[in-house]
């Protein structure tokens, strides 16, 4: 393969499809099983193809390259959730009333609170953006990467289950 021109800011694209078409589905497959979910598989490959190519000056990367860059990229990627995780955790624990309204009797509010952080965390996510947050679905579906129409059924559904859940405490 052909490198290419320091002019240019990418190789022909004949040299590039060619072995993407030849090393991708191996390299995604691996990606994939170097991360927890396909969303963070995607932002991982892509990353890795990039800085492999910018290792590798230009020129179509080794392979072996590119699965050290893909193996050390998804290593970052989750010791960073981890860390986000243990975060998010110390002030739940620290503060478990925080999202929640200030109730007379405290065994409604612990009731809510609880019932709120049962929802699933696509539901809790939009419910807490919509009722907290005080955003648009609009605003909302452009934060969490859905459509306008995902983010308000999420936002029913979450309503639905907090109801089933909650009529048997009413103050």
């Amino acid at each position: 393969m052909k490198p290419f021109s320091p002019t240019h800011s990418e190789p022909p694209a004949d040299d590039w499809q060619g072995w993407l078409d030849s090393q991708g589905e191996s390299l995604f497959l691996y990606t994939r099983q170097q991360t927890r979910c396909e969303s963070d598989a995607k932002d991982v490959f892509q990353d890795a193809l990039t800085e492999s190519w910018r290792k590798a000056g230009g020129r179509i990367p080794d392979k072996a390259l590119v699965l050290a860059t893909i193996r050390r990229r998804a290593i970052d990627l989750g010791r960073s959730l981890d860390r986000r995780t243990r975060r998010e955790q110390v002030v739940i624990e620290s503060r478990p009333d925080w999202f929640a309204p200030d109730f007379s009797e405290n065994d409604t509010r612990d009731h809510l609170v609880a019932a709120v952080q049962a929802l699933p965390e696509a539901l809790r996510e939009v419910l807490i953006l919509k009722n907290w947050g005080d955003l648009t679905f609009p605003a909302i579906a452009r934060m969490t990467g859905v459509s306008v129409a995902t983010a308000t059924s999420r936002y029913r559904y979450a309503l639905e289950r907090l109801r089933g859940t909650l009529t048997e405490v009413r103050p």
